[in-house]
């Protein structure tokens, strides 16, 4: 008896056509949570009521920030100015200062109110049972969501964005400024965004998911700073440095430095110093949203004298986290027997750290949130309603 034996086939050639299509019908499906979700919002007069009040206080600011840009030259004009003092930058560099950080204020109060309802919100009305047993995943419905929710928060910079066009036109700025700044403020609110949807997917009721999301932000924007104030306490070191002799300061002394000089020599033999070791914690800062931005926006190297400085807040905000991760060696006076630079070049940039610990956060809320749609599930919380 003879057994004829069976040769497998070739394996089959995946269709290339056919994943394109499973790729477009994947964000298609996003797309049309988005369509869904805009169209809601845009029926709302509120949201259109918020975006004028938005428009209007931020021209406010600006309005506020020029006339006292313009009161402070009028009263360093009426006073003598020493010898080779700079003039201070124009108007516009103050402006965008002022209204970035307010921007940037009211973008993370806006943000965990545009996203933190996005699915427990349609779970309270009784609408997300509608769309679980529709074709669409839950990946396609979290993230239609989050795009519709960013949307609606990149309508606000959107609004924003011409008064920070008006203070590179004043002068003391160029586009790059503004592009930066417009681009970073986008990333932030759609990190804001992400958190605020994967945690109104995990929580059962609207208000606990807004108030958790609130929280999570004044978190990385307050908390960062308590805990790197913390953080510090426990970083105590010595470095060696000698004394510094600091030059003359008063007016017609004859002795004052020049633009660009150092305030002071060093001198004596070099002994340890108690010192804090801000770069072993200064990763904590980059969780700031503040932080992230200030710190990417290319800011130009300044002359800087010893009695006058132009640098603005988010400019003084960059600052301080280049001094954090110099630590004491580029920053205490006579470290190692070397007079200190009064501005600090950006060495290794700390905003690139920021977004990866952001988007890591908002990526693993978005994922716990997957999980909680996903359907049949296996159990729910008491009182949730699915129809």
């Amino acid at each position: 008896m003879s057994v004829e034996k069976t040769l497998p086939g070739p394996a089959p050639v995946p269709d290339p056509a056919a994943g394109r299509a499973a790729v477009a019908g994947y964000f298609g499906g996003i797309r049309d949570v988005v369509v869904l979700e805009m169209k809601q919002r845009l029926r709302s007069r509120g949201w259109y009521i918020m975006l004028g009040i938005w428009f209007v206080v931020i021209a406010l600011v600006t309005a506020l920030t020029w006339a006292g840009w313009n009161a402070s030259m009028e009263v360093r004009n009426s006073m003598p100015v020493p010898d080779g003092m700079p003039e201070p930058d124009g108007p516009g560099s103050a402006i965008f200062e002022v209204v970035l950080a307010f921007v940037l204020l009211f973008a993370l109060l806006v943000a965990p109110a545009l996203s933190a309802n996005a699915v427990n919100g349609d779970r309270a009305g009784g609408t997300l049972a509608i769309l679980q047993i529709t074709l669409l995943t839950p990946g396609q419905i979290l993230w239609g969501k989050f795009c519709a929710a960013w949307l609606a928060a990149i309508a606000f910079l959107a609004a924003s964005a011409p008064f920070l066009i008006f203070a590179v036109l004043l002068g003391g700025l160029t586009p790059g400024h503004v592009l930066v700044s417009l681009v970073m403020l986008a990333v932030e609110v759609a990190v804001i965004c992400g958190i605020g949807v994967g945690i109104s997917a995990l929580a059962g009721r609207p208000l606990f998911s807004i108030v958790v999301t609130y929280l999570t932000v004044a978190a990385l924007v307050v908390g960062s700073l308590i805990a790197f104030a913390l953080g510090v306490q426990l970083t105590q070191g010595t470095v060696m440095a000698n004394q510094p002799q600091y030059k003359g300061m008063e007016y017609g002394s004859g002795t004052m430095p020049g633009p660009g000089e150092p305030t002071y020599t060093c001198a004596g033999p070099l002994v340890e110093q108690d010192v804090l070791r801000t770069e072993r914690v200064a990763w904590l800062l980059a969780l700031n949203p503040y932080v992230v931005v200030a710190d990417a926006i290319p800011y130009p190297e300044r002359t800087v004298t010893p009695y006058y400085y132009s640098g603005g807040m988010i400019e003084n905000i960059s600052q301080g986290a280049r001094a954090a991760i110099a630590g004491p060696e580029g920053t205490y006076p006579c470290a190692n027997g070397q007079v200190q630079p009064q501005y600090l070049k950006q060495g290794t940039p700390l905003w690139p750290l920021g977004l990866v610990l952001q988007i890591g956060l908002g990526g693993l809320l978005l994922r716990l949130g997957w999980r909680s749609l996903r359907t049949p599930a296996r159990r729910l919380a008491l009182g949730t309603r699915i129809a």
